[in-house]
């Protein structure tokens, strides 16, 4: 499927005038990968089971976001290799042509569940990570060790690692996302990366006595989550 000129992932745009708050465009392609990186079953999967979802999740007519849901998997997520289709269900009514073609229901690619680990609404970023180091190419395994221990003691640090590297490629920062190679984050300095970096070397050199101030510090100022 060929990709536009100016087909560009949107699921970190934001309105101009509004801060941070997330285009229309972007909460609908973030809504459409976290339902194909569930374990939704292929009903739910469809271009009109994905409208259902989200429908349901914001109380409003699904029929009103779909056109807008078809466009972002058809002009965006589809050409991009983001997602892609799984299968057909069969239809009992409709016009016999569609019967016997079936409608069909997506899943992302290798591509799009590394997109799904960048967004924060995606639960199973465990088991998405697992599924995309089983995908990937021996030379992009060199961090899967290392990514794998973080998920599971500093899941938000690791979430971020991910968010930075999708975007800086919606950014252009990156030309591609695939190979996965987390050196191409050094290519871009990044404030937060660079604090956490620091944070963690001055760690490892302090005493005992100093890493538990440092800890009861941090803790007075980042309580733990509720």
């Amino acid at each position: 499927m060929k990709v536009k000129s100016d087909t560009k992932l949107a699921i970190f745009d934001t309105f101009k005038t509004k801060g941070n708050d997330l285009t229309g465009e972007a909460n609908r392609q973030r809504s459409i990968i976290t339902i194909l990186g569930s374990n939704a079953n292929p009903a739910e999967r469809t271009r009109t089971g994905i409208s259902q979802r989200i429908a349901k999740k914001h109380d409003i007519a699904w029929k009103n976001i779909y056109s807008g849901i078809f466009r972002d998997l058809d002009e965006i997520l589809l050409p991009m290799g983001i997602a892609e289709e799984d299968g057909r269900l069969p239809l009992k009514r409709g016009p016999k042509a569609l019967q016997e073609k079936g409608i069909p229901y997506y899943h992302l690619t290798k591509k799009g569940i590394l997109v799904a680990l960048s967004i924060t609404e995606v639960k199973n970023k465990e088991d998405l990570m697992k599924e995309f180091f089983s995908l990937a190419d021996s030379d992009e395994k060199e961090f899967e060790e290392i990514l794998s221990s973080l998920i599971r003691s500093s899941p938000n640090f690791t979430h971020s690692i991910f968010q930075k590297y999708v975007k800086q490629f919606c950014e252009d920062k990156i030309s591609k996302l695939l190979p996965f190679d987390l050196s191409k984050l050094s290519e871009s300095s990044d404030e937060s990366l660079i604090i956490q970096k620091e944070i963690l070397d001055a760690f490892l050199k302090f005493s005992k006595q100093e890493k538990d101030e440092a800890l009861k510090f941090l803790n007075r100022i980042i309580p733990d989550e509720q």
